[in-house]
């Protein structure tokens, strides 16, 4: 997952996120648990934009 610096960047569902203050604003609402245990997707933070992306395309659905 890449965080974008506006919304506009984070259209579609290829790993280019964009976090809003407000819940109302928000497309998806996305809930980080502590144990990974716990999650139904694992999402990794990377630095670049080239590096964000679906490892696995079967997972995809969850976003959508």
């Amino acid at each position: 997952m890449y965080k974008v610096k506006y919304d506009h960047q984070a259209k579609g569902n290829a790993g280019k996120w964009f976090f809003v203050k407000h819940e109302s604003s928000a497309d998806k609402i996305i809930w980080f648990s502590e144990y990974k245990s716990n999650a139904d997707l694992k999402i990794f933070f990377v630095e670049y934009e080239s590096e964000a992306g679906w490892k696995n395309e079967s997972k995809k659905h969850l976003l959508y």
